[in-house]
């Protein structure tokens, strides 16, 4: 008889996200789920260690571990610290999606594609140095878009660039401060996409700075809560035509956020050394 299939939940947070606990009930893929918070570098081995030393190799492939926690640096000191925990055949696979910034990163993106190709095109990230705007800087950067990486701070906005950089071989990046309205206007002009990143209840781009671009083809605001990061913007729009650009909100993008949420925790159960950082699970929901 097939051992249960086992999430191992770990979260940065004081308290486990619901919302993760939820998306991978939902997903029907798994038989128990273990839950822990307040994990950190020094006391995930332990955890670690309960999970690969408690079942042969051959059944590993039914146990698997989730990363979450909204402090994203935190999570991917934790996820370095796993992937030295494993050796040889003990292991088993591993979702990292803190603050769900992977997945909602790779469904912005996946949603510019499909109205203007990636390769060559001008991207205007806003409030790009969070963790949402990181991802969706390095996903562009890996489809040879043009990114202008946009900060109220320059020198936040370089910093991601050089991070970018790294990763990234070839990635054609800029700094821009986009503080000011007029600052905004710059960086967007001749852009073909922009895509809000920015905290909720934050408008980044104001109507009449969006109205001065003539390029632009495709507005993407990943904010729920009121008002719009991107103005004019309705939290529903997916696709929505508004005066000759494409338009997403939140839940717009949420959609495909699901399911790749969704899809992904059920492949972590077919093999047992998976990684599904934000490029793999940005390709899983390439294929949906």
């Amino acid at each position: 008889m097939d051992k249960a299939r086992i999430l191992l939940q770990l979260d940065t947070d004081t308290q486990p996200s619901v919302f993760d606990s939820v998306v991978a009930i939902d997903g029907g893929n798994i038989e128990r789920l273990l839950r822990h918070h307040g994990v950190t570098p020094h006391n995930v081995r332990e955890l670690v260690h309960g999970a690969i030393f408690s079942r042969g190799p051959d059944d590993l492939r039914r146990t698997a571990i989730f990363i979450g926690g909204s402090d994203v640096a935190s999570a991917e000191a934790v996820l370095a610290e796993i992937q030295r925990t494993f050796f040889g055949p003990l292991r088993v696979s591993v979702m990292f999606d803190p603050s769900g910034s992977n997945t909602t990163s790779a469904a912005a993106v996946l949603a510019a594609a499909k109205h203007v190709p990636l390769e060559g095109a001008t991207v205007l990230v806003l409030a790009a140095t969070g963790p949402v705007g990181q991802r969706v800087v390095r996903l562009l950067a890996g489809e040879r878009a043009s990114v202008r990486v946009g900060s109220r701070n320059s020198n936040r906005a370089q910093a991601t660039c050089d991070i970018v950089a790294k990763r990234i071989e070839g990635a054609q990046l800029s700094a821009h401060a986009t503080g000011t309205p007029a600052e905004t206007a710059a960086a967007l002009q001749g852009a073909d996409v922009v895509i809000a990143c920015g905290a909720a209840g934050v408008e980044l781009l104001p109507a009449d700075v969006r109205a001065q671009c003539s390029s632009l083809k495709v507005a993407i605001d990943i904010n729920a809560v009121p008002p719009a990061g991107i103005a004019g913007i309705e939290v529903i729009d997916r696709g929505t035509d508004r005066g000759g650009i494409k338009c997403y909100g939140a839940i717009g993008v949420g959609n495909t956020k699901m399911r790749i949420h969704k899809l992904a925790i059920q492949l972590l159960f077919q093999q047992r050394d998976l990684v599904l950082d934000a490029e793999e699970l940005f390709e899983l929901g390439r294929g949906l």
